[in-house]
């Protein structure tokens, strides 16, 4: 999607984050259980509320919604997403169904914030 119409006369910027929740870096092992396809397996490069980032080595189509299987420190997650974007090896999916798998994603995201907070130094 090209924002330079959005933004007017201000240059654009596309190291511009304008996701609505922040990605926070985690590496656990995921399983990706695509339609028409065996499970894939990979592992997680990073995680927002809305979404998680993997790095798998078998296609999965971009445009289609997989179940995902993935284990948190808060909690084991089985939720529906949707394939939103593919860059060689590296996946971006959407969560499209969060219950009840929402709390544990929610929970693991506030405690890598307030990590990252810690080490940045800005609490």
């Amino acid at each position: 999607m090209d924002l330079r119409p959005q933004l007017g006369n201000k240059r654009f910027d596309p190291a511009l984050d304008l996701r609505r929740h922040l990605r926070f870096p985690i590496e656990v092992n995921i399983r990706v259980y695509p339609r028409d396809c065996p499970v894939v397996r990979g592992h997680t490069v990073d995680i927002s509320e809305s979404g998680i980032s993997a790095i798998l080595r078998v296609e999965v189509p971009v445009g289609e919604v997989v179940r995902l299987e993935f284990k948190l420190p808060l909690g084991d997650v089985d939720v529906l997403a949707l394939v939103r974007q593919r860059n060689a090896f590296r996946y971006g999916f959407q969560f499209v169904d969060l219950d009840p798998s929402h709390g544990a994603i929610r929970r693991t995201c506030r405690e890598l914030s307030m990590k990252q907070s810690e080490t940045d130094g800005t609490i």
